[in-house]
């Protein structure tokens, strides 16, 4: 499968939310390949979401600590407990930043063929995760961010 252009900061089509996931035909499988390609071509290589390749679907693809897959319509649930660690972006490559995420998460949703999954998740792939589903509903990561510091961060984009 072909590695994609990812869209960068200042894309306005990272804003819009994704729709969900209806038929779990070719295409589907399709951008699963091209997300999972793309990903792994990009520099961080932990995780991608379908709007960042400019398909506007409720898809992402992960690799983190040996753990890779894909899943289609996720929805998570977060534990209370927050952990502050260095976040990055395929779309704001070599850009990264501290942020607060919940440490564990649980994503449910679909595999490429329609299949009920569940992901469960600690550490830096529960980071992953809450990452690439905010993608889905048009919130970059320095959305996180206080106001000081997401500006600093902006500025700070080449």
């Amino acid at each position: 499968m072909s590695v994609r252009q990812i869209r960068m900061f200042g894309d306005s089509s990272l804003r819009d939310v994704a729709e969900p996931v209806t038929a779990f035909d070719r295409s589907v499988r399709d951008l699963v390949r091209a997300l999972t390609a793309t990903m792994r071509a990009g520099a961080g290589r932990a995780g991608l979401a379908a709007p960042q390749i400019g398909v506007p679907l409720r898809v992402i693809a992960f690799e983190v600590e040996g753990r890779a897959g894909h899943i289609v319509n996720p929805r998570l649930e977060v534990s209370g407990r927050l952990i502050r660690a260095d976040e990055a972006c395929l779309s704001a490559p070599g850009m990264w930043w501290p942020l607060e995420r919940s440490f564990s998460a649980v994503a449910r949703g679909r595999d490429m063929y329609g299949k009920p999954i569940t992901v469960r998740a600690i550490g830096t792939l529960a980071r992953v995760l809450q990452h690439e589903a905010d993608h889905l509903d048009g919130v970059l990561f320095v959305d996180h961010l206080p106001a000081e510091e997401r500006e600093r961060f902006l500025a700070a984009i080449p």
